[in-house]
């Protein structure tokens, strides 16, 4: 097998968790998945236009990113697949849901009943913490992580896994 950035990401030692917190970051990982298939699905049938009713200008390469995004790390998540990544794209359409909207439109951070910037910065949060904590056991980033700390392929995977490094002699 051979040793690469993704494999590395996907093999780090991952949280020392019971399996009642275990549990707990599934539950919060399936919701958070969910909302954001639900957000990004309706996207993805316009993936090119659908900020064009904002009057943003957002170029279309950029609403499709943002819209494959929210749906395809949506799924990601629910799956706990490629869960580092699958944050960092949402990271990155929360933050320009962030300074393209809801900043420059001056919307508080609560509102009752208008639009706030508290579902954009709570999301970037969450997927902040998922990219830095990992998906949990239950998982099939964990699982591919337990297949690769099964092989001794490159230093920095064993390292990870607290195996011994293999011999290069």
């Amino acid at each position: 097998m051979i040793c690469c950035p993704l494999t590395q990401m996907l093999s780090q030692k991952p949280l020392s968790l019971s399996k009642t917190q275990s549990l707990a970051l599934l539950v919060f990982r399936l919701v958070f998945g969910a909302a954001f298939i639900l957000h990004g699905w309706p996207k993805l049938q316009h993936a090119t236009t659908w900020m064009d009713m904002m009057g943003s200008g957002t170029p279309a390469v950029i609403q499709a990113t943002a819209a494959f995004a929210e749906c395809g790390g949506g799924v990601a998540m629910l799956l706990g697949l490629f869960t580092p990544l699958a944050a960092l794209g949402i990271v990155g359409t929360m933050i320009g849901a962030l300074v393209m909207v809801h900043l420059p439109a001056g919307h508080p951070f609560i509102s009752m009943g208008g639009p706030s910037y508290e579902p954009a910065l709570f999301y970037l949060v969450s997927a902040l913490w998922l990219m830095v904590s990992g998906p949990g056991a239950y998982s099939l980033d964990a699982l591919l992580a337990k297949k690769n700390c099964g092989t001794k392929t490159c230093d920095d995977t064993a390292a990870s896994c607290d195996m011994p490094a293999p011999n290069n002699e």
